[in-house]
């Protein structure tokens, strides 16, 4: 079975797949500012007056939704991503990489 160039980068950098998803889970925990910023949304979308547009919300909270264990094996193996997932993993591969004082990279490089 041929190697995926995500197997191969982290085989490369020598990367665990268990501080993948940990630093997964923590980057795409939802945060007290997180739920703030959603129910700042949706007030804004009852009221719909004129105070409306004084309240719009500008920041994206996080998505809660981080990288699962079978999302990291389809990276591995070669499985079908959708964009979302990619740069989730993208974002924790470079929270990673941080950490270790290497350079960020690039999606293009990932998959």
């Amino acid at each position: 079975m041929a190697e995926t160039k995500f197997a191969q980068f982290i085989a490369s950098k020598k990367l665990d797949t268990r501080r993948i998803l940990a630093a997964s889970h923590k980057m795409e925990q939802l945060q007290p500012e997180d739920r703030l910023i959603k129910l700042n949304k949706r007030r804004a979308r009852t009221a719909e007056g004129g105070d409306a547009a004084a309240t719009k919300e500008t920041r994206k909270p996080r998505s809660g939704r981080p990288v699962t264990h079978r999302a990291l094996d389809a990276a591995l193996t070669g499985g079908k991503l959708s964009g979302p997932t990619k740069t989730r993993l993208l974002q924790a591969v470079n929270h990673l990489l941080e950490l270790k004082k290497q350079e960020k990279i690039e999606l293009r490089a990932l998959f």
